[in-house]
């Protein structure tokens, strides 16, 4: 008997996926578990498996079309197995479904590119009532050494008058102007991905009470540190792997601000699984270090440079990028030296981490040349009162200023 294979829900947050590429055609035969499409969720591309075996009756999409979570993507049967009830079933549920109006389709106007010509100035000749040039002495004096004609310099002193600077801007009157090719606008179409972040965004500004503490911290000794340790394993241990496990620990020490906000509970969870931002283009990603504060700076630091790639790559699975306890966000790579970030729901909290600053501090009563790092705490006031915060930022300010604690 022939079945009827859905489109499934590949991510907490789906609520469509677009075909990428069929595996398996029209009237090809298929296995249990064989491949059937590449698809893409909002958050990764995956490869989905065929959930029987049989023959394929029947692909509901083309390449690059969207399909519903829970809408049909095909069916699989006997081969010549007689499937019209279950085609007029399909069509009537979508005659049966609210109908969305279509926009209007503006055509978008064509620019054509266009030649620039550089027209040769005009430059007035400024004479007084005797024909004789209106230029001060030392002008005067320039232009001669210089030979340079008076009468093709346009005077921006009092009255026309041709000053010095006009003179020596003459000089370097024959430099051409650059002329830059005229841009073009573009219209680009929404990713699920960036749909997902779009929505899930907008839900956590409007609808989760954020609230931000920032603290700035000595990072001198997590400098030394951090050279010291690549030296001595030969790997390259970066200041947000540093950062990571420093977080886990100040949770640890803080598990108030390790809680999520579950709508008629709290949950402080016993697990501590930081999630780290990943820019991709599509967005925004954030794969998770599980139990974080049990791994190594050089566990954290290998686990997360594969899970990055990866997430690029567009190949993560639903369990590696979904609940984590806690979220860092870095642009310190940026030189961004500090930021508030927007809360992932349902955490409670998320470290948006700065550029580390060179700038003067005072060490012992004296003024010296410092090293300073500005991070800043986003909360839910929901889950994380001020004083949890600010106790968490404290613990965290401690342990990067005595980096030897990541280690022992």
């Amino acid at each position: 008997m022939a079945t009827k294979m859905l489109m499934p829900k590949l991510s907490d947050t789906m609520d469509e996926g677009v075909i990428l590429k069929w595996r398996k055609k029209e009237g090809e035969s298929i296995k249990q578990g064989d491949i059937l499409a590449d698809i893409q969720s909002d958050k990764a591309d995956m490869e989905q498996e065929a959930y029987d075996s049989g023959v394929i009756l029947k692909l509901f999409a083309k390449e690059g079309e969207g399909v519903k979570v829970g809408a049909p993507l095909v069916i699989i049967g006997k081969a010549g197995e007689d499937i019209s009830a279950m085609l007029t079933d399909t069509a009537a549920s979508a005659a049966s479904a609210p109908q969305q109006e279509a926009a209007p389709v503006v055509a978008s106007p064509v620019v054509a590119p266009v030649s620039v010509s550089v027209p040769a100035l005009t430059v007035p000749v400024v004479t007084s009532g005797d024909s004789r040039i209106k230029a001060s002495p030392l002008a005067k004096k320039i232009a001669q050494e210089k030979n340079i004609d008076l009468r093709t310099i346009s005077g921006s002193g009092p009255f026309g008058r041709i000053v010095k600077a006009d003179v020596e801007l003459k000089t370097g009157s024959s430099l051409t102007r650059k002329v830059l090719p005229p841009m073009q606008t573009k219209e680009i179409p929404l990713s699920m991905m960036r749909k997902t972040i779009a929505k899930r965004l907008l839900e956590s500004k409007t609808t989760v009470p954020h609230f931000y503490l920032t603290i700035e911290m000595n990072m001198k000794r997590a400098i030394d540190f951090r050279a010291t340790l690549n030296e001595i394993t030969g790997t390259k241990i970066s200041y947000n792997d540093i950062v990571m496990k420093a977080v886990a620990l100040a949770l640890r020490e803080n598990p108030k601000a390790n809680s999520s906000f579950m709508g008629d509970r709290i949950i402080q969870h016993g697990r501590i699984d930081v999630s780290v931002a990943v820019a991709v283009d599509e967005g925004l990603i954030t794969p998770v270090i599980r139990n974080t504060d049990q791994k190594t700076l050089t566990e954290i630091s290998s686990e997360t440079k594969e899970l990055a790639k990866r997430a690029r790559e567009g190949k993560l699975k639903p369990e590696e990028f979904t609940n984590g306890t806690f979220t860092v966000s870095n642009l310190g790579m940026y030189d961004i030296e500090n930021f508030a970030a927007i809360i992932n729901p349902p955490e409670g909290a998320i470290l948006a981490v700065g550029s580390i600053v060179e700038k003067p501090v005072v060490e012992n009563g004296q003024i010296v040349v410092g090293h300073t790092m500005k991070v800043t705490m986003s909360c839910d006031h929901r889950v994380v009162d001020g004083a949890i915060g600010a106790q968490f930022l404290q613990s965290f300010k401690r342990i990067m200023e005595n980096p030897l604690s990541l280690v022992i």
